[in-house]
């Protein structure tokens, strides 16, 4: 039994994220594993840096739960669209306010690199995008799985990153969705 974390970081209650989200997480429940979802659009938490980190900004009630729901996972899930490259504002500002020094990695004097403070996690990416995969890969060099993979989970010690990318969500048909719907609950309940 593992204790899993999904985190859903589009801002819509009717996107295709939040279904695959839901799916995950059914699967996840059928293994008997331990799972806390969060919808990023339900939090209540401002996402912009308002002095950037010279002051770090007090964390709301909802960003700590988040927090404390990381450091127990075994397994911490993250979903969310390909928007121009990358991810939601919304989910940017969840990782601005969210991963500070501290929680996800913590600054020594005279080391180049901080300590990574949430080693022992895995993760998974679950990207939905209109983009064809081949042409995000070799054109873009998936900027959005690189940046949230590389330059945060990892610097922070979750690793290894599994990687689900779903598409082409325009223009899919209803037996499509399904499959996918189906092809996630399975992730869910394997991982």
């Amino acid at each position: 039994m593992k204790n899993i974390v999904i985190i859903n970081g589009h801002p819509d209650i009717m996107s295709f994220c939040h279904a695959l989200t839901e799916s995950y997480a059914n699967g996840a429940h059928q293994a008997k594993n331990n799972v806390i979802t969060f919808h990023l659009h339900q939090l209540k938490f401002d996402p912009i840096l308002h002095n950037g980190y010279r002051t770090i900004q007090e964390l709301e009630p909802d960003l700590i739960l988040v927090q404390n729901a990381i450091k127990s996972a075994d397994h911490v899930v993250f979903v969310y669209p390909n928007w121009w490259g990358t991810y939601p504002a919304l989910l940017k500002g969840f990782f601005d306010r969210a991963w500070l020094s501290g929680f996800g990695f913590k600054y020594v004097p005279g080391k180049m690199l901080p300590n990574k403070l949430l080693t022992g996690k895995t993760a998974r990416i679950i990207m939905t995008m209109n983009t064809p995969k081949w042409y995000y890969r070799w054109f873009y060099g998936r900027p959005g799985i690189k940046s949230v993979r590389d330059t945060i989970l990892a610097f922070s010690g979750i690793g290894p990153t599994k990687i689900t990318q779903i598409g082409m969500i325009k223009g899919s048909d209803d037996k499509t969705r399904a499959e996918w719907l189906k092809m996630v609950e399975k992730l869910g309940y394997t991982d």
